[in-house]
């Protein structure tokens, strides 16, 4: 320790002990919060941007006297309570608690020992969610109620009313985490949550996008250490945690519109200067510059006010954060909402930095649009008209969910039915990865596919089977393997209905089965049968996919691979389809034998098939595959 530092220590050891008048030290400036809350040695970037709030925090210095640490510059906001503090930490920094002095005109005020940790071996290293996973989508507050405690924290403003779709529920971490055994054996091996940091808002906020604290797990949903245990434990069941990241907007309860750090931190002051959604704009030759300007920087509603990343601040302050969550929970991936209202260029810079850190993570956003080409734009690889150059790996395949609906649901032509999944699935050659397109059924934001399909188990287990053997990475949203449905298009509380046996008093019970109906118990095995499949299907994981014309209210596409080629077979008409198994040669060995995965028969697949009416055939043929290139 040097002289300095250990005159500064008395000084400080005076004031806090109450040496200075009373009046002298009400009147200094003081340190509420820092932001990040603590930090890690070994990334590749050094830098590290603290963000020091309190009363009058602008009008401080910082001294930092640490091995490995050099203060690399402050700077201050419009608003005189924050104070930037931008440290240099080099990979041969240890470990340790790092004193940051605060001074006021040389004299300390403040000293705050901030944590910097050791990262976890493999950190850097650790895989992202691809083909292999199957991703389960829950809403954290409609799926179980683990701990009653803290169902009703004081001080919190929104109410508890099961009854209400869009008041709070009850739903918790310790709820998931008491079921990560029943996720493990319905073959989840992914988890993605919505948003599940603080929602301080008086009303409608257990959707979490209304994040009012970015280092605070919700007090209803549990502490950070129960969402860091959440993550550990479904690791050793071999289940990886996404995180849902939000960057275009906040809450108007966040802790930053008490106090706004710069008037630029909001790309808009005024609630009711909203976004028109048109998101063509962005890509739109055409566009009017402020049709563009108004999609980017308008509120996504009166309570969520839209953030300006292009501040270099605060667009710092949400990278630096989403990589805390990463290192502090050991995430296995991020789920970006709403990616294409925020600045693309932010955006960009975002997924770079973040990925930079992690290699091998997986990030996927959302663009809910039906257009391959609109979706595809964003996609790291894409060849772009205007010279965009986007890094994010991964975007969920809003146009295969609708075209899927659709083939479901109109009726056979030339135009209508299956021939618009097939046709929608040939334009993957606008995707530089299609393989890497997160596939679903439904989200948290539509109606239940089960309503969708009219409660028709047969077209319903026809879409479970395409989920789990198309191309792509499958999501499956919480319940929807015992048949939630919803009674009400449209609204968002039916669609987001409790989880049947999350909560005591429940009259049936979906982790164990009790009180199911047969249909509901019917579906929730097959689910299981699919996905524990699919585990060990390495065709459907990573394999080419070769899809046929559709005849006669039949789709059969084949997923291969070296060993293993999966041949699907849905037949949508009223009436049995004869297939001639001639057609399918380019893929389909002569005289093929094949396990049904759903019945468990080994078939025969010779000149021809019988396919039942209104049914799905998923049939595994090992060692039919192709040969390897090398063997070519």
């Amino acid at each position: 320790m040097t002289r300095r530092s250990l005159l500064d220590l008395v000084v400080l050891g005076i004031a806090f002990l109450g040496g200075a008048p009373a009046s002298a030290r009400a009147a200094e400036p003081s340190i509420e919060r820092i932001d990040p809350p603590s930090w890690w040695v070994g990334f590749e970037s050094p830098r590290l941007e603290l963000l020091v709030h309190g009363p009058r925090a602008g009008e401080l210095e910082v001294a930092v006297d640490y091995p490995g640490v050099t203060l690399a510059g402050t700077a201050r906001t419009e608003s005189p309570n924050y104070l930037v503090v931008d440290l240099d930490i080099r990979a041969d920094a240890r470990p340790g608690r790092m004193p940051l002095v605060f001074r006021r005109h040389g004299r300390p005020i403040a000293r705050r020992d901030y944590v910097l940790e050791a990262r976890q071996p493999g950190s850097r290293e650790r895989r992202g969610f691809d083909g292999r996973d199957v991703i389960y989508l829950v809403m954290p507050d409609r799926f179980a109620n683990g701990d009653p405690a803290n169902d009703q924290p004081t001080g919190t403003l929104d109410h508890l009313d099961r009854r209400d779709g869009g008041a709070r529920h009850g739903g918790d971490l310790a709820g998931i985490r008491a079921h990560l055994d029943y996720l493990a054996a319905l073959g989840i091996t992914q988890l993605w949550l919505t948003p599940v940091l603080e929602n301080a808002q008086p009303a409608y906020s257990y959707h979490g996008y209304s994040i009012t604290d970015h280092y605070r797990i919700d007090p209803r949903y549990g502490t950070n250490e129960d969402y860091r245990a959440l993550a550990r434990e479904a690791r050793e069941r071999g289940i990886g945690l996404i995180a849902d990241v939000v960057v275009n907007h906040i809450g108007s309860g966040h802790w930053w519109m008490r106090d706004l750090p710069a008037h630029d931190w909001l790309s808009s002051p005024d609630p009711a200067y909203r976004t028109n959604h048109a998101h063509t704009s962005v890509q739109d030759p055409h566009a009017a510059a402020i049709d563009r300007q108004r999609f980017i920087d308008g509120w996504f509603s009166a309570t969520m006010p839209d953030l300006h990343p292009m501040n270099p601040l605060l667009g710092t302050y949400l990278v630096q954060n989403a990589q805390w969550w990463i290192e502090y929970a050991g995430l296995a991936g991020l789920r970006m909402d709403t990616y294409s209202y925020s600045d693309r260029r932010f955006m960009a810079d975002f997924t770079a930095r973040i990925l930079r850190e992690y290699p091998r993570l997986n990030i996927v956003g959302e663009e809910w649009r039906n257009e391959p080409a609109l979706v595809s734009y964003w996609q790291a690889g894409k060849v772009n008209a205007d010279g965009y150059v986007s890094h994010l790996p991964a975007l969920m395949d809003f146009p295969q969910q609708n075209a899927l609906l659709a083939a479901l649901r109109d009726p056979e032509s030339g135009s209508s039915g299956w021939i618009t999944l097939y046709e929608r699935l040939a334009q993957d050659f606008l995707y530089p990865d299609p393989g890497n397109l997160v596939v679903f059924t439904d989200n948290h934001d539509t109606d239940r596919i089960y309503t969708k399909l009219h409660r028709d188990d047969a077209l319903w287990r026809m879409a479970m089977v395409w989920l789990a053997t198309t191309r792509g990475i499958p999501q499956l949203l919480y319940g929807t393997e015992v048949l939630i449905a919803n009674d009400r298009l449209g609204d968002d509380g039916d669609r987001r209905r409790d989880f049947p046996g999350g909560w005591p008093g429940d009259p049936a019970d979906g982790f164990s089965g009790r009180g199911l109906a047969p249909a509901q118990a019917d579906a929730q095995a097959l689910v299981r049968r699919l996905l524990q499949w699919r585990r060990g299907a390495p065709a459907v994981q990573h394999g080419t996919l070769v899809h046929y014309a559709p005849v006669d209210g039949a789709y059969v596409y084949f997923r291969r691979g070296d060993d293993q080629t999966v041949m699907v077979v849905l037949n949508k008409s009223e009436h049995a389809v004869r297939l001639d198994l001639g057609r399918f040669r380019e893929c389909l060995p002569p005289a093929a034998r094949g396990h049904e995965v759903l019945t468990g028969q080994d078939v025969e697949l010779g000149e021809a098939l019988a396919v039942p009416p209104r049914s799905a055939l998923l049939f595994d043929l090992r060692g039919t595959g192709p040969e390897p290139a090398a063997r070519r």
